[in-house]
């Protein structure tokens, strides 16, 4: 593991692919982590790609230079994880739409934890940019369980604490966003490490990851991704 980074407990490194998809979610587990230095310029590549659009999907096509060695990582990840059966995309981010709620906000730069109605995971790495940020799970909650937010939230709704509160607050998010208890719960994915996230899904053996978009400006450092 690089030496810049370090990890809260839910977080198991390991040194291969096959041991990303191999080790399992339980107990305090919600993320893997395939700890890697990778070779390439990575932001030579994604300015390369840049275009005017703040968020684009990279086509397979343009990843076509078979003597640079980002081109081949992005080429061999994309190909790793669509052979165990996954549907992975390269992304350049410019700039990520903002929601117009600053007070609950529920885009991709709030702490969130990934749904789904049935079993799956999240795949993801940074190859150049800001990283994604991740939550100590025991040193953070979800937004609905906060006592204020959660009277805040219930004023807006304007009726009781009942089950049509609770199925307003799925319906809007907000049961899927939480918040640090401190400054010290956020950690950095970091770049070049690609990660495997538990979803928060009917029958997850652990609590999902918590996670977001890095929440620093991207002005001038297009983002390069993958994600699936």
């Amino acid at each position: 593991m690089p030496r810049s980074l370090a990890f809260p407990p839910n977080v198991r490194v390991v040194d291969s692919f096959d041991a990303l998809l191999a080790t399992p979610f339980a107990g305090e587990v919600n993320a893997v982590c395939w700890a890697r230095s990778l070779r390439g310029d990575f932001a030579a590549l994604a300015a390369r790609l840049a275009t005017s659009e703040p968020v684009r999907t990279v086509g397979v096509g343009e990843l076509d230079d078979a003597d640079d060695p980002a081109t081949a990582t992005l080429r061999r990840d994309l190909r790793l994880l669509r052979a165990a059966g996954h549907e992975p995309s390269i992304e350049l981010v410019r700039a990520y739409p903002r929601d117009d709620d600053t007070d609950f906000p529920t885009d991709v730069q709030s702490f969130h934890v990934d749904s789904a109605t049935m079993p799956t995971e999240t795949f993801l790495c940074t190859y150049a940019g800001a990283p994604t940020e991740g939550l100590d799970p025991r040193r953070s909650r979800r937004r609905i369980d906060d006592p204020h937010r959660r009277a805040a939230l219930l004023a807006r709704f304007g009726g009781s604490d009942d089950e049509s509160f609770t199925a307003w607050l799925a319906e809007t998010h907000h049961d899927l966003h939480w918040t640090p208890d401190d400054a010290g719960a956020a950690y950095s994915f970091g770049t070049g490490n690609l990660w495997r996230l538990a979803v928060q899904w009917d029958g997850c053996p652990t609590v999902a990851c918590i996670h977001r978009a890095p929440g620093t400006t991207l002005a001038g450092a297009p983002r390069l991704l993958l994600l699936s």
